[in-house]
Protein backbone atom coordinates (compact mmCIF):
# COMPACT_ATOMS: atom_id res chain seq x y z
CA UNK A 1 0.00 0.00 0.00
CA UNK A 2 3.04 2.62 0.86
CA UNK A 3 4.78 1.71 -2.45
CA UNK A 4 1.30 2.44 -4.45
CA UNK A 5 1.15 5.92 -3.09
CA UNK A 6 4.82 6.58 -3.38
CA UNK A 7 4.05 5.28 -7.28
CA UNK A 8 0.72 7.33 -7.37
CA UNK A 9 2.45 10.44 -5.78
CA UNK A 10 5.61 10.06 -8.18
CA UNK A 11 3.08 9.61 -11.54
CA UNK A 12 1.50 12.84 -10.03
CA UNK A 13 4.78 15.06 -9.99
CA UNK A 14 5.79 13.63 -13.58
CA UNK A 15 2.73 14.05 -15.67
CA UNK A 16 2.13 17.76 -15.54
CA UNK A 17 5.80 17.87 -17.06
CA UNK A 18 4.89 15.41 -20.21
CA UNK A 19 1.67 17.78 -20.70
CA UNK A 20 3.34 20.45 -21.09
CA UNK A 21 5.44 18.73 -23.85
CA UNK A 22 2.64 17.09 -25.64
CA UNK A 23 2.83 17.27 -29.43
CA UNK A 24 0.75 19.56 -31.02
CA UNK A 25 -1.39 20.16 -34.64
CA UNK A 26 -2.95 23.37 -35.47
CA UNK A 27 -5.30 24.43 -36.38
CA UNK A 28 -7.64 21.91 -34.18
CA UNK A 29 -10.89 22.67 -35.78
CA UNK A 30 -11.77 24.29 -38.97
CA UNK A 31 -14.74 24.58 -41.87
CA UNK A 32 -13.92 24.68 -45.29
CA UNK A 33 -16.28 25.78 -48.39
CA UNK A 34 -15.29 24.28 -51.92
CA UNK A 35 -16.41 24.64 -55.10
CA UNK A 36 -15.02 21.06 -56.43
CA UNK A 37 -15.52 17.59 -55.25
CA UNK A 38 -13.06 18.11 -52.45
CA UNK A 39 -11.91 20.09 -49.77
CA UNK A 40 -8.52 20.99 -48.72
CA UNK A 41 -7.16 21.31 -45.26
CA UNK A 42 -3.69 22.29 -44.39
CA UNK A 43 -2.07 20.93 -40.82
CA UNK A 44 0.94 21.82 -38.80
CA UNK A 45 2.08 19.08 -36.63
CA UNK A 46 4.37 20.18 -34.37
CA UNK A 47 7.10 18.02 -32.40
CA UNK A 48 8.12 19.79 -28.79
CA UNK A 49 10.34 17.45 -27.32
CA UNK A 50 14.21 17.05 -27.44
CA UNK A 51 14.56 14.52 -30.40
CA UNK A 52 13.61 13.65 -33.59
CA UNK A 53 10.37 12.20 -34.15
CA UNK A 54 8.52 9.72 -36.94
CA UNK A 55 4.75 11.68 -37.45
CA UNK A 56 2.27 9.98 -39.48
CA UNK A 57 -0.95 11.39 -40.77
CA UNK A 58 -4.32 9.74 -40.94
CA UNK A 59 -7.77 11.18 -41.71
CA UNK A 60 -10.63 9.60 -40.42
CA UNK A 61 -14.82 10.12 -40.16
CA UNK A 62 -16.61 10.74 -37.20
CA UNK A 63 -16.75 6.93 -36.74
CA UNK A 64 -12.76 6.77 -36.59
CA UNK A 65 -13.23 4.68 -39.56
CA UNK A 66 -10.38 5.38 -42.03
CA UNK A 67 -10.79 7.86 -44.98
CA UNK A 68 -9.10 7.60 -48.13
CA UNK A 69 -7.76 11.50 -48.31
CA UNK A 70 -4.70 12.10 -50.08
CA UNK A 71 -2.06 13.09 -47.52
CA UNK A 72 1.28 15.01 -48.66
CA UNK A 73 3.05 14.21 -47.23
CA UNK A 74 1.34 11.33 -44.83
CA UNK A 75 5.22 10.27 -43.21
CA UNK A 76 8.20 12.15 -42.46
CA UNK A 77 10.59 12.86 -39.83
CA UNK A 78 10.24 15.84 -37.71
CA UNK A 79 13.58 17.68 -35.63
CA UNK A 80 13.40 18.91 -32.30
CA UNK A 81 11.17 21.80 -31.71
CA UNK A 82 9.78 21.64 -35.47
CA UNK A 83 6.77 22.11 -37.30
CA UNK A 84 5.77 21.20 -40.71
CA UNK A 85 3.18 21.94 -43.26
CA UNK A 86 0.89 18.63 -44.25
CA UNK A 87 -1.89 19.38 -47.28
CA UNK A 88 -4.63 16.88 -46.66
CA UNK A 89 -7.35 16.68 -49.33
CA UNK A 90 -10.50 15.26 -48.60
CA UNK A 91 -13.19 14.32 -51.29
CA UNK A 92 -17.01 14.79 -50.59
CA UNK A 93 -18.10 11.37 -51.84
CA UNK A 94 -20.79 12.66 -53.30
CA UNK A 95 -22.13 14.62 -50.21
CA UNK A 96 -22.62 17.86 -49.91
CA UNK A 97 -20.82 17.89 -46.31
CA UNK A 98 -18.36 15.67 -44.84
CA UNK A 99 -17.30 15.75 -40.94
CA UNK A 100 -13.72 14.62 -41.00
CA UNK A 101 -10.99 14.03 -37.81
CA UNK A 102 -7.67 14.72 -39.28
CA UNK A 103 -4.76 13.24 -36.61
CA UNK A 104 -1.26 13.47 -35.91
CA UNK A 105 0.22 10.38 -34.83
CA UNK A 106 4.28 10.21 -33.69
CA UNK A 107 5.69 6.66 -33.69
CA UNK A 108 8.62 5.91 -31.42
CA UNK A 109 12.06 4.65 -33.80
CA UNK A 110 12.89 1.05 -32.67
CA UNK A 111 15.19 0.76 -29.63
CA UNK A 112 14.53 4.12 -27.95
CA UNK A 113 14.20 4.28 -24.15
CA UNK A 114 10.39 5.31 -24.99
CA UNK A 115 7.88 3.76 -26.69
CA UNK A 116 4.59 5.37 -26.54
CA UNK A 117 2.73 6.05 -29.41
CA UNK A 118 0.65 9.24 -29.14
CA UNK A 119 -2.47 11.24 -31.21
CA UNK A 120 -3.94 13.94 -31.65
CA UNK A 121 -7.03 14.65 -33.35
CA UNK A 122 -8.38 17.63 -34.97
CA UNK A 123 -12.15 18.17 -36.84
CA UNK A 124 -12.66 19.88 -39.64
CA UNK A 125 -15.83 19.88 -42.06
CA UNK A 126 -15.79 20.39 -45.53
CA UNK A 127 -19.23 21.40 -47.22
CA UNK A 128 -19.39 22.00 -50.63
CA UNK A 129 -21.13 24.35 -52.61
CA UNK A 130 -22.67 24.73 -56.41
Amino acid sequence: MKHARILAAALAVGLPALAANAQSMSPMRGEVNSFTDAFAVRVFPANPYGQKIKVEIHVYDQNFQPVDAKISPSVFQLGSQASRPVLVVVPFGGAAERKVRICTESIPFPNQQTQIRAQICGKFFGHRKS
